[in-house]
């Protein structure tokens, strides 16, 4: 009796190991990151996510989903650093196209494989407006290019082609040209580790077969944050910001100019802060420079205070980009842009549409079918002098009274001596009286 229960005992036993053995198999999973568009630092925030959940899971690879026409230089390099310090192989699987940074990354991974009719290459790196960045950047971006395919074993020449222009490959690429190869050549070259025609042909290339493919994707703050960075969009935020102080600095009190461009700055500081471009010391230089240029707001001409802020601004805007190249141009443009929008909106819209409610521009006369308590046509041809600078509008004093006015054209400190040169209604329309002594 008690060697039959041994022998059930046993058998049991071994049924509960080869369970668990094959449970454990089963179990075998592998992490897919897309990497779709841009390589910027947003998708750089949603790669060490995945990487993390990939590492806590116990997945058995990582596979990136490569399908990119590159991206920035420094994310690259960031996400290549991340690579490095993974101890969970990686492979790459380049789904269409893998160019500039998108080739780079792919040299970092363990292996690459590439589906029919993909490309691999075209990495010279450019500036944001276009044309060719200096000797020095080319000469960086290639040597990080052959140090990366040295070290994968491939080709260090075919990866620098990709890069200079002025490099010849025999039957590849002529100088002038840029090195782009398609799957067949790359796979000829043994640039690539071979063709495949889906992520799980290359898992079966990799002893990876039946493993379970858990696909990762971003969260909604990491598209958010993502395409709030965007030099595009961090461009037109930047516009829209610059835009609306304008407006608010040109109308009496804050109101809804003061309020979009709050909005638009902060949508601009709190992208690049969540995805790690920019910290706390460009936001809070960025708020002092604000705080700044209202103080100056309320003193007359334009000194300390002013100029303070504004290069305090102009230096956070820098200090928060991806880089200072790309601050100074989304700069340049911004300033340019909303420049032209305010003139074109004041010279043209003062006295129509929504604008009217801001500066102050209607006309309350009779004809207009407005009556008024109080008639300020007595102050026609009287002068006085300005209380509070006329930022078009603003506080004047005659005969020691206080009304409100409007400046005939452009800004007026305080304390400059006025004329009132017409009256409609409740707007009294003021020009600076110019010393004729300086006239002659």
């Amino acid at each position: 009796m008690k060697r039959k229960f041994s022998f059930v005992f046993v058998i049991l036993a071994i049924l509960l190991l080869c369970s668990s053995l094959v449970l454990q198999a089963s179990s075998v999973s592998v992490y897919v990151i897309p990497v779709k568009g841009q390589i910027e630092p947003g998708w750089l925030l949603f790669l060490e996510r995945s990487l993390k959940m990939a590492q806590e899971s116990g997945a058995q690879a990582v596979v990136l989903d490569l399908d990119t026409p590159g991206g920035f230089i420094d994310t690259a390099r960031d996400a290549k650093k991340l690579l490095d310090e993974f101890t969970i192989p990686v492979y790459a699987y380049i789904n269409t196209d893998a160019l500039s940074a998108g080739a780079y990354l792919a040299l970092a991974t363990d292996k690459f494989f590439m589906t029919p009719g993909s490309t691999i290459g075209a990495a010279e790196p450019i500036l944001l407006g276009g044309g060719q960045v200096d000797e020095k950047v080319i000469s960086f971006w290639e040597a990080e290019m052959r140090s990366t395919a040295e070290r994968r074993g491939k080709d260090p020449l075919i990866a620098a082609a990709m890069v200079r222009r002025q490099l010849a490959i025999n039957g590849l690429v002529k100088v002038g040209e840029l090195l782009t190869l398609t799957a067949q050549e790359a796979e000829k070259l043994s640039f690539s580790d071979g063709t495949v025609n889906s992520i799980s042909e290359l898992l079966d290339r990799v002893d990876l077969s039946g493993s379970e493919l858990i696909y990762s994707s971003a969260t909604f703050w990491e598209r958010l944050s993502g395409w709030l960075i965007n030099p595009i969009i961090a461009t037109l935020l930047l516009v829209s910001g610059f835009f609306f102080v304008v407006v608010e600095i040109l109308t009496p009190g804050f109101g809804i100019g003061g309020l979009l461009g709050i909005f638009s700055f902060g949508l601009y500081f709190g992208g690049h802060f969540l995805t790690g471009v920019s910290g706390w010391p460009a936001t809070l230089l960025f708020l002092f420079g604000i705080v700044l240029l209202v103080i100056e707001a309320f003193i007359p001409g334009f000194g300390i205070f002013g100029i303070t802020g504004l290069v305090a601004v102009i230096i956070s805007i820098i200090l928060s980009a991806a880089s200072t190249a790309y601050g100074i141009y989304m700069l340049l443009i911004s300033l340019l842009i909303a420049g032209i929008g305010s003139f074109l909106s004041f010279k043209y819209l003062q006295r129509k549409g929504a604008l009217k409610s801001f500066v102050l521009s209607q006309s309350a006369t009779r004809e207009a079918g407005y009556s008024s308590g109080t008639d300020y046509s007595f102050l026609l041809g009287k002068e006085g002098q300005t209380i509070t600078p006329l930022r078009l509008t603003g506080k004047i004093e005659i005969e020691g009274k206080r009304y409100d006015a409007v400046s005939e054209s452009g800004f007026l400190e305080s304390n400059e001596k006025v004329k009132v040169i017409k009256v409609e209604g409740y707007r009294i329309v003021v020009r600076k009286i110019i010393n004729k002594e300086l006239q002659r």
